[in-house]
């Protein structure tokens, strides 16, 4: 089994505490810019073994009679329909989710506001849809020469033509469906207004990523790099907090980068800059949570070649480019890992030589490592899980799960009424058609109580699957990657 590498219990206590400090430094109100995802957190669960993907809601929830949240939305990502790639919604919708998802933690939702507004007609009719359903919706503008032009920024024809989001916590939680959104834009713009009308108040970042007190190339935080190759974000040594405190800490390009921006910022709006680094900003508190260096630098490496496929996969289908990929190459040149080592690469691909069909192979949390094969009745995901689910239940290999006399009649479903070309079960097929059997079959039964068991095991396909096996190989808790390949050579793939 895997280690586990992170204490989670023990992160959410010194988080909260952390919190805490930071709104009674500022006199008991806090803007809180919040980055990353607060619901999950894979990336964060993969690469910290024991940090639960929603560890970061969850603590929040422990501070919900302080905390009220505004979700920002860039009003141009509602005009262009910009879309999360990986939900598959678009901004505007994730903002609905959004709320859902903190109400049903208990979380207040005091408001919405709608960043770098021009009068599109999409976001205007937004907001009306939003003030609809009872939703207070804010304002706020582009300014010309930001985030240079610090005199006409910290005015009130800049941060002062935005509107006033009236706020009634000591804690207010910033965040956003998505990067480029407007998160600490708005903060600062909140500070410029509380403090025209003589109330204290305070900013502070928290984001998981990259961990400011581990080392630069630490596997957790190449592995933040790999993540975020599409923005180009560099890990460096924050300069600022070496110079202030002779402390070496790790930060990112962008914060490094606008610190000197900022500080000028904070000093005209406060008088003087509360801090002295970017690091400084943050709240961060995950560093403290490893309790296994060495589990987590493996974890660490695993998702870094995960990154990677998933890159190759991208570029193959056009969302990606050569950049990504050789910046990724050169992230696990630095870590000193290769594809070699995540053993069900080379396990699917010699699987598919000899079958001379696309193949699939699968590491257990355990160890062991199964494979699947294409044939006339299963897609090779397919039978790769059903094989999977019969070694963990302990049953005989020879033993058919599902009868070709369940599978057949599916099929005819498929591509007599459905007008489906492939015939062969999906995933999510199979294991319908498997919860069927096991109200009257035993070994079905069996091996449906194992599903439970795939959590945390490794997945690797000779081709590019369809969606819906990548679906349900992800709710399984399946980490998937796949050759930069498809089945077919058409040009239209689902």
């Amino acid at each position: 089994m895997k280690a586990m590498g992170f204490d989670n219990d023990k992160y959410l206590k010194l988080q909260s505490e952390r919190i805490k400090e930071r709104i009674a430094t500022f006199g008991g109100k806090l803007y809180l810019e919040f980055g990353g995802k607060l619901f999950d957190d894979y990336h964060a669960s993969r690469v910290l073994p024991g940090f639960k993907p929603d560890s970061k809601i969850n603590m929040l929830a422990q501070l919900k009679d302080q905390a009220e949240i505004v979700i920002v939305i860039n009003a141009a990502d509602i005009e262009k329909n910009k879309v999360r790639s990986d939900l598959g919604i678009t901004y505007d919708l994730d903002v609905l989710r959004l709320i859902d998802a903190f109400r049903g933690y208990g979380l207040y939702v005091g408001s919405i506001c709608l960043t770098r507004f021009a009068n599109q007609p999409s976001a205007i009719a937004y907001q009306k849809k939003l003030e609809s359903l009872g939703m207070k919706v804010y304002r706020h503008y582009s300014i010309p020469g930001y985030p240079s032009n610090i005199p006409l920024i910290v005015s009130d024809e800049g941060y002062g033509r935005n509107e006033y989001i009236e706020t009634t916590r000591s804690l207010v939680v910033i965040t956003a469906p998505g990067p480029g959104s407007g998160k600490m834009a708005t903060c600062l713009s909140q500070l410029y207004h509380e403090y025209k009308r003589g109330i204290k108040a305070g900013y502070a970042k928290y984001e998981t990523f990259p961990i400011w007190n581990i080392p630069l190339k630490h596997p957790v935080n190449l592995a933040y790099e790999a993540a975020t190759a599409d923005l180009n974000d560099v890990n460096m040594i924050d300069p600022f907090h070496l110079e202030a405190y002779g402390e070496t800490t790790i930060n990112y390009n962008r914060d490094v980068e606008v610190f000197p921006v900022l500080n000028a910022m904070f000093e005209t709006i406060m008088g003087e800059c509360p801090y002295k680094s970017p690091t400084d900003m943050g709240v961060n508190m995950a560093g403290y949570g490893i309790i296994d260096d060495e589990a987590v630098r493996k974890a660490a490496e695993q998702e870094i070649i995960r990154r990677y496929y998933q890159t190759l996969c991208l570029k193959r289908q056009g969302s990606a480019d050569d950049d990504q990929v050789l910046k990724i190459e050169l992230l696990m040149k630095q870590a000193g890992i290769s594809i070699n080592d995540r053993p069900v690469i080379g396990a699917a691909k010699l699987k598919a030589e000899t079958t001379g069909e696309p193949a699939a192979a699968i590491e257990l949390p355990d160890g062991r490592i199964l494979t699947g094969k294409t044939s006339e009745l299963l897609g090779a995901a397919s039978a790769m899980l059903l094989n999977a689910l019969k070694a963990l239940a302990e049953i005989e290999d020879e033993v058919q799960l599902i009868s070709p006399a369940i599978i057949e009649p599916i099929q005819n479903l498929k591509v007599s009424h459905l007008r489906n070309k492939n015939p062969r079960l999906h995933t999510d097929e199979v294991l319908i058609a498997l919860s069927i059997c096991a109200v009257h079959d035993d070994n079905a039964k069996r091996a449906m109580e194992q599903l439970k068991n795939l959590k945390g095991a490794e997945v690797h396909t000779s081709v590019i699957l369809s969606q819906v096996d990548k679906n349900v190989l992800s709710k399984l808790g399946v980490n998937l990657t796949s050759e930069p390949e498809y089945q077919h050579s058409t040009l239209y793939h689902r």
